[in-house]
C-alpha cells in the first residue's frame, strides 16, 4: 500500500507517522509545496520519499489531502481527473481531511469518478502547525466523521474505514450539511471566541504591561487556540460562513445575557446562567 500525504503539518504528518507506524501503508510518499516544510518532513521522517503532486498522484492506491480547505477543494477535482485517465477501473482513493464538507462534495457531485472519493474529518488536533507539530498518537480514541458515504463506492469506504482503524479512531456517519452545522458549534466558534479573547487581551495589554505576568492556566487553556494558523482558518471560517454566523450570533445573545446581569448587580440571574453552563458537565468530563 502506498499512501500518498498532501501536506506534511500536523494532521497529514501525524498521519503519516501512525500509518507506516500501524503498518497501514509499506511507503508514504510525501508533498509539500513549501520546500522548507518538506525538507523538515524528510529529515524528521515523517515521509519515505518527496513527490511532485501529480506523480504521488499517479502512483500511490490513496492520496490524503492534508492541505487548507480552500486548496482541497481545487486539487480534488484534479485528482479525480487524473483518476479518470486510468479508466472505470481505477481503484485508487482519495480523501480529504478538512473541517468544512458541504463544498468540498459539492465540487465534485457530478464527477465521473465520484465514487473513488470518501470525505472524512478526523476529529482531533492542536493549536500548531507545519511538520514540527507532527507527533504519534494524536488520533487515539478520537472520533472521525466519513460524510456521504453513500456517494462513495462501498469498497473505498471500507479501506478508509480500515485506516481510521489503523490510527485507532471510532467512525461516525454523517451527511456534509449536518457536519458542517455541528462543526461549527462544537470546533469553528471555540476558535473565533479566542481569536477575539486573544485580541481583546492584546489591546489592553497595550497599556498594562504586566497582564500577561498574572495570566493563569484558565487563560492560557482558553486563549491557546489564538495560536491557530490563519492560513487553515480563514477557508474554514469562509466556506462555512451561514453557520458559524449563526452560533456567533447566539453566543452574542449569551455574552448579552451576562453583561445585563452584571450591570445589573442581578447575582440570582448571574447564578443562574453558571449554573445553566454547568450543565455542559453531563457531555464533558
Amino acid at each position: 500500500m502506498k499512501v500518498a500525504v498532501v501536506g506534511l503539518g500536523l494532521i497529514g504528518g501525524s498521519m503519516a507517522i501512525e500509518l507506516k507506524r500501524r503498518h497501514f501503508a509499506d511507503e508514504i510518499v510525501g508533498v509539500d509545496s513549501d520546500s522548507v516544510n518538506a525538507e523538515a518532513a524528510l529529515k524528521i521522517g515523517l515521509a519515505d520519499r518527496m513527490a511532485s503532486f501529480d506523480d504521488a498522484v499517479r502512483e500511490c492506491d490513496i492520496t490524503i489531502l492534508a492541505v487548507p480547505v480552500g486548496a482541497a477543494v481545487r486539487m480534488l477535482p484534479h485528482v479525480l481527473d487524473m483518476y479518470g485517465q486510468e479508466g472505470k477501473g481505477c481503484r485508487k482513493i482519495v480523501m480529504d481531511v478538512c473541517s468544512v464538507k458541504e463544498q468540498m462534495i459539492r465540487s465534485v457531485h457530478y464527477h465521473p469518478m465520484r465514487g473513488n472519493y470518501v470525505s472524512s474529518h478526523p476529529m482531533a488536533g492542536t493549536e500548531y502547525s507545519g511538520p514540527w507539530a507532527a507527533m504519534p498518537g494524536l488520533f487515539d480514541g478520537r472520533a472521525c466523521i466519513i460524510c456521504n458515504s453513500e456517494e462513495s463506492d462501498p469498497r473505498a469506504v471500507k479501506v478508509v474505514e480500515n485506516l481510521f482503524d489503523a490510527l485507532n479512531m471510532r467512525v461516525i456517519y454523517m451527511n456534509a450539511s449536518n457536519h458542517d452545522v455541528h462543526t461549527a458549534y462544537v470546533s469553528h466558534i471555540s476558535h473565533v471566541t479566542s481569536f477575539a479573547l486573544a485580541l481583546t487581551v492584546l489591546d489592553k495589554e497595550r497599556d498594562e504591561k504586566h497582564i500577561f505576568d498574572l495570566a493563569s492556566g484558565g487563560f492560557s487553556s482558553t486563549v491557546r487556540l489564538a495560536k491557530s494558523n490563519a492560513d487553515m482558518w480563514v477557508p474554514i471560517l469562509s466556506q462555512n460562513r451561514d453557520n458559524v454566523l449563526h452560533v456567533i450570533d447566539t453566543y452574542i445573545e449569551k455574552m448579552k445575557d451576562f453583561r445585563e446581569a452584571i450591570a445589573d448587580f442581578d447575582e440570582d440571574r448571574i447564578r443562574e446562567l453558571i449554573e445553566s453552563a454547568n450543565k455542559i458537565k453531563r457531555i464533558i468530563r
